[in-house]
């Protein structure tokens, strides 16, 4: 899959922290039971490969990626865990240069008009607006809509429930990621059913 196909796939792209190696297939299960197939894992803890690699094994049919990649080497750690695309919170040169030797579909990170100038010369039309919320939020969309009309975005960071419907309202907006479809508590009380519920009610 290319990564237009991976954003355009769902409205929005669960986020998910995994502290227990445990839960990682149970709340990647209940999530694609809902609807949500695309899965995006960050590495933000010691066993999120390894999370990615349970649920790229248990769950054939979901499109697992990878999040929060700051290094190069972990394109490559990636595509051994089995993910199917990678996202960055930005976009270096170094990063750059590894996404194109992995050849994984990749979802760079911007936060200023700048670095949106400097990804689109690369050749992105996809990015992710990082932390969207700091960044302006919806009003920070819409004023990049004027000068960069080609591009299309997902964003994530302050985006939640109470919010993502104002975000997928915009032209520009291809997908938004969060973490409020598998939250904490519901994952350690392993009530897999609400986050399935959670996950079907997740519509624009």
């Amino acid at each position: 899959m290319e990564i237009d196909e991976i954003i355009l796939a769902a409205p929005v792209m669960p986020v998910l922290v995994i502290r227990e190696l445990a839960h990682a297939v149970p709340v990647a299960r209940a999530l694609v039971a809902g609807g949500l197939e695309v899965l995006e894992v960050t590495l933000r803890t010691p066993i999120a490969m390894d999370a990615v690699a349970a649920i790229a094994a248990a769950l054939p049919d979901a499109v697992v990626g990878v999040g929060t990649l700051t290094r190069p080497e972990e394109f490559s750690q990636a595509a051994e865990a089995g993910a199917q695309f990678a996202v960055s919170p930005g976009l270096t040169q170094v990063m750059l240069n590894a996404s194109a030797e992995s050849g994984m579909p990749y979802l760079p990170g911007v936060f200023t008009p700048s670095e949106v100038m400097t990804a689109r010369d690369i050749g992105f039309e996809y990015l992710k607006l990082f932390p969207a919320q700091q960044a302006g939020g919806p009003g920070m969309l819409k004023a990049l809509a004027g000068p960069f009309p080609e591009l299309k975005f997902c964003p994530t960071g302050g985006v939640g429930k109470e919010n993502y419907r104002e975000y997928l309202a915009l032209d520009n907006v291809a997908s938004v990621g969060g973490h409020w479809l598998a939250p904490a508590e519901l994952v350690a009380a392993g009530d897999w059913d609400a986050i399935t519920e959670l996950a079907a009610g997740a519509k624009p």
